[in-house]
Order: structure tokens, then sequence, then C-alpha cells
């Protein structure tokens, strides 16, 4: 079976094929439809979702909160759910979080359009589809039976949606969130982060800093080496180090097993250098990155890098004293931890039916909730392996599955008859 919904434009013959089977949830494939039908791309604007979700949000009561980037081109949303009848019961509950943007579709080869939902078989399709505008769907979808209940004084403990953007390029709108709940006043008492782990419990995340590594040499005419300074054979070394220093770090009798790669790595990842083979370069840049396990930071491994860059530096200023080496972060987002959610696990277990604690390699914004004194986890629809790729899905099931858990977490939030 193909179906291909655009968006606003939900046709009732697919309505029918898709309430006539009890697997398909229907309204959180609507709002999933709808999600996808927003060109999120990081390096655009996410206003039209937001001011739709806003819109929605308004429809219902509720308050909605947006935080900008700089330009004003970007938002976040941030609604509550207050407990009870009290519209100012807003402290302490539960933040489900997830975020608008998606990756770039440049150079991929797509199937169908991939920003317009379409379904075969079994699967949905489209850009977000899992990572991650399915949990958003599933929440938007859970919302109005969340204020029914908090209109009837049976919410016992508020809900929190927060949608942030530029996720995919540094986690950049999550501290922005943070910030704002901060300055309110409201101090949530858990979170869960949708990113898409099949609806498994993930616990813990390594984090991610992104470096970016500029060797300056002197230009000469190679038959007169001397007299310059050779940037790509400096930077070279120091790549060789990076390299000797991320086997030291995977030897460490400090690592985690329960990660799919149970050691902190540092891995080279782009270099470009030189002109011409008959000139020695005057630059040489490349990047690395590091990810780190949650017990260990950045300065475990920046620092003697830091120390190396001193050593050549003083090696190149020896012979010009124009030549060095600089070090620039350009990204960096903190592990999540968890050491503070053990409540949170035995909650998450207890819903899923699954006990089982996974630790993983990619970073989110958990870590920043959890930096922020909010214990996380990440449990959503879908597979982190179809993210990024093209023709990314998600499994209808999955989102029955996410649906189900929604319920039952609402359920955990109601005070009984």
């Amino acid at each position: 079976m193909t179906i291909t919904i655009s968006n606003n434009d939900t046709n009732n013959s697919n309505e029918n094929m898709l309430a006539s089977d009890s697997h398909y949830p229907t309204q959180s494939i609507d709002w999933l439809t709808r999600l996808i039908g927003f060109d999120t791309v990081s390096r655009h604007s996410n206003l039209a979702l937001i001011e739709d979700v806003q819109g929605y949000c308004e429809q219902l009561g509720l308050s909605v909160d947006l935080t900008f980037n700089e330009t004003k081109n970007k938002a976040n949303l941030f609604v509550t759910v207050p407990a009870g009848k009290n519209s100012d019961a807003v402290n302490g509950g539960l933040v489900l979080s997830g975020h608008t943007d998606v990756v770039p579709v440049d150079g991929q080869d797509w199937s169908s359009d991939p920003f317009k939902a379409i379904i075969r078989g079994d699967k949905l399709y489209g850009r977000g589809a899992c990572d991650m505008k399915g949990f958003i769907a599933c929440t938007l979808t859970m919302l109005p039976k969340a204020v029914q209940l908090s209109k009837a004084g049976k919410l016992n403990r508020p809900l929190h949606l927060a949608f942030s953007f530029d996720e995919e390029v540094g986690c950049l709108g999550a501290p922005l969130i943070l910030a704002d709940i901060k300055a309110r006043g409201i101090t949530p008492d858990y979170c869960i982060v949708g990113e898409p782990t099949n609806m498994t419990m993930v616990v813990a995340h390594k984090g991610i800093a992104v470096y970016r590594c500029r060797v300056h040499g002197k230009s000469a005419h190679s038959s007169l080496t001397k007299q310059g300074v050779n940037a790509i054979s400096y930077a070279s070394r120091l790549v060789g180090y990076v390299d000797n220093l991320a086997e030291e770090i995977s030897q460490r009798e400090d690592n985690d097993d329960l990660f799919d790669v149970p050691y902190s790595t540092l891995s080279v990842g782009t270099i470009q250098g030189g002109t011409a083979t008959n000139i020695v370069p005057n630059l040489c840049e490349f990047t690395f990155d590091y990810r780190n396990l949650p017990h260990m930071n950045q300065e475990d491994v920046i620092v003697p890098i830091k120390t190396k860059i001193a050593e050549l530096s003083e090696q190149m200023q020896a012979r010009s004293s124009e030549t060095g080496i600089e070090l620039l972060q350009e990204e960096s987002v903190p592990a999540m931890t968890d050491s503070d959610s053990v409540e949170l696990q035995q909650l998450i277990a207890a819903l899923t039916g699954d006990s089982e604690r996974h630790k993983v390699a990619y970073a989110t914004e958990g870590g920043q909730f959890t930096n922020s004194g909010i214990p996380t986890i990440i449990c959503g629809p879908g597979s982190i392996e179809q993210a990024h790729k093209a023709d990314e899905f998600v499994a209808l099931s999955e989102i029955a599955r996410c649906d189900g858990f929604l319920r039952k977490l609402l359920d955990s939030c109601t005070v009984g008859e």
C-alpha cells in the first residue's frame, strides 16, 4: 500500500484507509504528515512550523512561550499544561522535548519528495519522519487529552512541551529554552527527549566537541625548503599525536561496556592545505571531534593536545616568528549522565515493560537538560539507523507504540477517579 499525504491536504479516502487498520494511529500520522510538510532544514527558518503548533496550542487554551535566535528567523516553543485546575500550577512536572530542525537532503537519492509524507507498506517516509518529528507528532496528539484532564482537576503534575531549533548544528536552541525556564522559576522534575530509540530507554550518551586546527607555516620554493616552514608537515605531526592519544584513551581502565563504543574517541575528520607540489605550504587546516564518556571531560584530551601544539609552535617559530598553530572550538554538546535519573528510569521501565538500560555514542539535547539539573532519559519512535539518510522512514508500529507510551505516561500523571 502506498499513501501520499501533503501538508494540510489529507483526503478522506486516505483517512479511511488509515482508520480501518488498528495498527495505524491516524491522528499522529496526520500530525507527522503536517510536520514533515514544513521544510525545517537547519539552514532555513522553522517559524512556519512553530507558528502552526503555537496556533494549535492556543486553540486548546494554552499559553505559549517562544524564544528566538538573534536574527529572529527561528524560535523555540515551550508550553505547559498545568496541574489541577490552577493555571499557576506549572512548577515541577515532566518535560517532553524534541527538536524541530532536520538535516539537509542535498545530494541524496530519494524515491519521493522528502517533504511530502508517503506511506509505503508499513512505513512512513519523509525527512524528519524518525529524527524526530514522529515523537513531536505523538505529543501533539496527546495534548488535548492532557488539557481535558487539567481542566477537570485530574492532572497531578504539569506537562511541559519543549520544541527547539538548531539541534542538528550543535544543539543551539535548547540552552535558550533552559534559560527561559530558569528565569520563569520553573523547575521540572524530569525530561524525556524523544530521539529515535525504537522506544527503548537510553539513560546516557557521550558528549561531543568539534575542533578546527589551523597550522600557519611559511611559503617558499620547494627547492629551498629551509627558507620555509611546511604547514602540512607540522599538521601531520599533530594529526599523528591525536591518533596516538585516541589509542591511549581507548585503553583506559574506566571505560564503560554499556556503550556500543565503550571508550571515548578522537577522530580526525577533514584536512586541507597546500597550493602546488613545488610550493612549501603556508597553511593547513584539519578538524577532529572528541566524543567523551560522561565521566570524562574535554580537558582530558585538550590539555595534552594544547601542550603538543605549544611544543610544535615553538619549533616552527624558531624558524619563522610569524608561524604557529591555533586551535578553535566549533561545537560542544555535553554528555548525558544517568546519575540522577533512577526514579525516572523506573517509571519508563514500568511504562514500556522493558527495564534494559542503553547508552549511546551519539549526542542529543539530553546532556543540556541534565547539566541544568533535570534528570533525563531518551525514548522515542524509530531507529537512529534511519536518521539522516535518503528515504528516511519511521515504522507505523513505532508511532503506535509511542502513542501507547504517552497514553500510559499521561495516566501516570492523572489522579484516580
